[in-house]
């Protein structure tokens, strides 16, 4: 995820049911977590964060911080994914923020920006080893720490692979996918021969987009819509998180920036939180995110 972020939600889920435990059955197919293929408007908040966070204050109401994230799971989310580094950089708020995730009882995740100049098995090495080190430390009975790869739309398809493949050949977990609205990617999605195709297809895919109205470029128009990226990515046959909420620097401040069209309506601000957040939808139930957790997790060593 860059600085600049911002993404769509469909209905703001409020309260849902009660939650669970925080270990359930998964429905998979071959190893991979399966969610429902028609998202029917069950869908569960997840926040991500980074080095950046929390952003400045723009109004009145709860604010946070790396140590203290009780307001974030007090406006309804269900988990939150924390940075643990890019292009070789590790992000020092991370396991702050992961232990503040544990204290409160969010799910807790973690996710790797992984850029062009540096390996990938490299970068899967340093991601994986912040992930073993973090899970050491969490209590007890802590769900698994969900792992994630953030590609940069530049990398090649066997890029992806490389870092996916590391990060599974150490931990056993695969690694779920955000892709940037890249036309690069696309173009390399869309005619990537089928052993590719099934490869990728293992893991899930965390979608973004920010506007109705953004990632038009020389080959696609704007998609519109999520159910339209998924359709010009021609890979995945569904989205299974979607950033639809984010921050853009500009003129020396952070700018929320949210999606908001059609059936998609939503609010700038996460609740009464004082300040912009980048924020995710999660499609299914409570259930379903936690067997997702538990099927692209690291459990506690």
């Amino acid at each position: 995820m860059k600085r600049l972020l911002f993404f769509p939600l469909t209905i703001l889920l409020t309260q849902c049911s009660p939650e669970p435990a925080v270990r359930s059955n998964l429905t998979s197919t071959r190893g991979v977590y399966a969610p429902s293929q028609n998202y029917s408007g069950s869908s569960h908040e997840i926040i991500n964060v980074s080095a950046y966070d929390p952003k400045e204050r723009h109004r009145s109401g709860s604010g946070y911080s790396e140590r203290n994230v009780s307001s974030l799971k007090e406006n309804g989310a269900r988990g939150l994914i924390a940075r643990a580094g890019k292009g070789g950089d590790l992000d020092e708020k991370c396991g702050s923020f992961v232990a503040s995730a544990d204290r409160v009882g969010l799910l807790a995740g973690i996710y790797y920006r992984v850029q062009k100049h540096k390996s990938p098995e490299s970068q899967a090495d340093q991601f994986v080893s912040r992930a073993q080190s973090l899970s050491s430390r969490r209590p007890a009975g802590a769900a698994p720490l969900l792992l994630c790869g953030d590609y940069d739309g530049d990398l090649s398809l066997s890029q992806v692979l490389r870092f996916m493949d590391r990060v599974e050949a150490r931990t056993g977990v695969i690694p779920i996918t955000y892709l940037e609205n890249s036309e690069a990617m696309k173009r390399q999605t869309r005619s990537a021969d089928s052993r590719t195709r099934a490869r990728l297809l293992r893991a899930p895919y965390w979608l973004a987009l920010y506007s109705h109205e953004s990632g038009a470029g020389s080959v696609f128009a704007a998609p519109g819509s999520p159910e339209g990226l998924v359709k010009q990515y021609g890979l995945w046959s569904h989205w299974t998180m979607w950033q639809y909420g984010g921050v853009e620097w500009a003129n020396r401040r952070s700018n929320p920036k949210v999606y908001s069209y059609g059936p998609y309506r939503n609010q700038q601000y996460f609740g009464n939180m004082d300040r912009p957040l980048e924020r995710n939808l999660f499609r299914g139930s409570y259930q379903s995110l936690v067997g997702f957790w538990a099927q692209h997790g690291l459990p506690k060593s």
